[in-house]
């Protein structure tokens, strides 16, 4: 009787202890309900159309037009294209001028709004989009990486062989609205300088700043390397798309290292462009750091989103891709 009793005991408490982990585990998702699911379309805000909608489709078609108008201004332009594929009441809402010339303004900021209204007038057929799309312009939601590979000489063991090795080091430029930019030179790997390449990082991170300008699909910029005897850092660059829009290829034209004097130098916050304005290539204002125009390291930059920084192919080893192609 007693064994009886307990067997009972155990089988409660083991249904009692399922329960609690099918409660733990199965979590309810109402949303997952709406997949598939065919609901009678929304008549357009302000529409005067009277009859009765018997047609189903699915959810996604459905949304009010003001709804999707709230969804889409939140989203990057680069999304907004993805998202004007899915099907023709989207597309139609992507056109919207309201987003373009969302994008444009705060892409061009530098220049003003009055200047970008004009040359949208006169440029670009008082076109928003076509504005975005032909005009050339540095993306800032990710960074600019030139992959450059060399060989080295290494230690001969035996009279026979001549080893050698590839060695691989990155330029990283990313930028900002502002007109302020950074630069690091190191071998570190795409996902890992990801994660401090903004004005928060430490010292012992190694980003420069400086700032850029830019006229047409040319961009050139300067940064001040500080020490003992101060260096002026200076690129120039030309922009370019492996399609329309796209503005993911930088041409690097030249590099050029010089020296600057003492009272030349700017504050921390001073107009570094305006001190090099008018330099030559091998022209340097202190004898001592003589005008240096670099011939290696001169590979494309290619551009990487924020989000595909981790899954990029620029963070193979040399063993897996020994030279990359920039396209």
């Amino acid at each position: 009787m007693a064994s009886d009793y307990l067997t009972n005991i155990v089988a409660e408490l083991e249904s009692a202890s399922q329960l609690r982990a099918a409660g733990f585990f199965i979590t309810r998702r109402p949303w997952l309900d709406l997949y598939g699911v065919n609901v009678r379309p929304v008549a357009p805000f302000g529409s005067t159309y009277g009859k009765p909608v018997v047609d189903s489709s699915l959810i996604h078609r459905s949304l009010p037009d003001e709804l999707l108008f709230e969804i889409f201004a939140r989203m990057t332009p680069y999304n907004l294209g993805k998202a004007a594929c899915v099907c023709r009441k989207w597309r139609n809402t992507v056109r919207n001028p309201v987003f373009w010339r969302n994008a444009c303004l705060k892409a061009w900021q530098i220049s003003g709004v009055v200047e970008n209204y004009k040359l949208m007038q006169s440029h670009y057929d008082s076109s928003w989009r076509k504005m975005w799309l032909l005009r050339p312009r540095v993306r800032m939601d990710g960074i600019y990486v030139s992959r450059n590979t060399y060989i080295r000489a290494g230690v001969a063991e035996w009279k026979v062989t001549n080893p050698v090795h590839v060695v691989c080091y990155f330029r990283y430029l990313r930028f900002y609205p502002s007109g302020k930019f950074l630069y690091k030179n190191s071998s570190e790997k795409l996902k890992d300088v990801m994660k401090f390449m903004n004005f928060r990082s430490t010292k012992a991170e190694i980003c420069h700043s400086g700032r850029f300008t830019m006229s047409e699909d040319k961009v050139e910029g300067a940064l001040l390397y500080p020490g003992m005897r101060p260096t002026i850092w200076r690129i120039r660059l030309r922009l370019r798309g492996t399609t329309a829009g796209a503005n993911n290829r930088m041409d690097l034209l030249s590099i050029v290292t010089s020296g600057v004097q003492e009272s030349e130098v700017p504050g921390p916050d001073g107009d570094i462009l305006g001190v090099v304005e008018g330099w030559q290539d091998d022209e340097t204002h202190n004898p001592e750091v003589p005008a240096i125009s670099h011939t290696r390291g001169l590979t494309p930059f290619v551009f990487v989103p924020f989000e595909e920084a981790e899954t990029s192919v620029l963070n193979l080893p040399v063993e897996r891709m020994d030279y990359y192609v920039p396209g």
